[in-house]
């Protein structure tokens, strides 16, 4: 009977399959690209720690979001006294991060930089998966499936710019966030704009990132050369520069209001 008894346990231990881990309580993020995906996804009461960075009205919107919460200087060092359960990190450099997190009881998801949206799109079902929280990751993912399945189908010509003339690539993904607002981006050598170019053949949109306005402003005033004032083909958007840097699901809401202004 003790045997049998045994064989049932583990029958039913079988069939119920391997124990749901708890989602984590103490999560803490290195990187300002995490942070914004962990502030939009974690659940209350999950979030430890995130960067300095996010918490600077010039670099997130989520700065009062973000303000509630330990700041760290985006080294694990830095929040090894947060105790956290999971850290949460971007790009190649997380191999230190691997190795020291288990050391302080804590579990990693390293997230690669998204180079299209697909990419962005994967990193949002892995993190809300190990938050525990897959419908808040689903949410945002319909999202941006509704604007890429109300996608203009004819975008204009535009070049998007930000300080020193800098643009981006037409196969970045940036420039897949621009088509679902109408937007073409226009391919430029090593990715730059210049006073010329913009004389000889303007864009039909200009999408001018006001990123850092005030301590970048010396850098864009070839944009208010009197040539240009004079050019009437270009129609000139500003847009709010601090989504590009991550371009993640900050740039849904962004998208959606160009795509109003361009009348898409």
């Amino acid at each position: 009977m003790r045997v049998f008894a045994c064989v049932a346990a583990t029958s039913l231990a079988l069939l119920a399959g391997p124990a749901v881990a708890a989602p984590p309580q103490r999560v803490v993020s290195l990187k300002l690209c995490t942070d914004e995906l962990l502030l939009l996804l974690a659940g209350p009461g999950q979030i430890a720690s995130v960067t300095y960075l996010s918490q600077q009205s010039l670099e997130s919107p989520l700065w009062r979001q973000a303000s509630r919460y330990r700041a760290n200087d985006g080294s694990l060092l830095s929040v090894a006294a947060a105790a956290p359960d999971l850290v949460v990190d971007m790009g190649g450099g997380g191999r230190d991060v691997v190795r020291i997190a288990p050391r302080i009881g804590a579990r990693t998801l390293l997230l690669p930089y998204p180079q299209s949206i697909a990419d962005l799109e994967a990193a949002i079902t892995r993190l809300a998966a190990a938050l525990g929280r897959r419908p808040a990751g689903e949410a945002l993912i319909a999202r941006i499936a509704a604007l890429e399945a109300s996608r203009p189908s004819q975008p204009v010509d535009a070049i998007w710019v930000g300080g020193g003339g800098l643009s981006i690539a037409p196969d970045s993904l940036g420039a897949q966030w621009m088509a679902l607002a109408g937007l073409r981006q226009r391919a430029l050598p090593a990715d730059r704009l210049t006073l010329e170019q913009l004389i000889v053949r303007p864009p039909e949109v200009l999408l001018r990132s006001r990123y850092r306005d005030a301590q970048y402003s010396s850098q864009q005033q070839w944009l208010d050369h009197p040539l240009l004032k004079h050019n009437r083909s270009s129609r000139t958007l500003v847009t709010d520069g601090r989504p590009w840097t991550c371009m993640g699901p900050l740039m849904i809401d962004e998208i959606a209001r160009l795509r109003r202004e361009v009348g898409r």
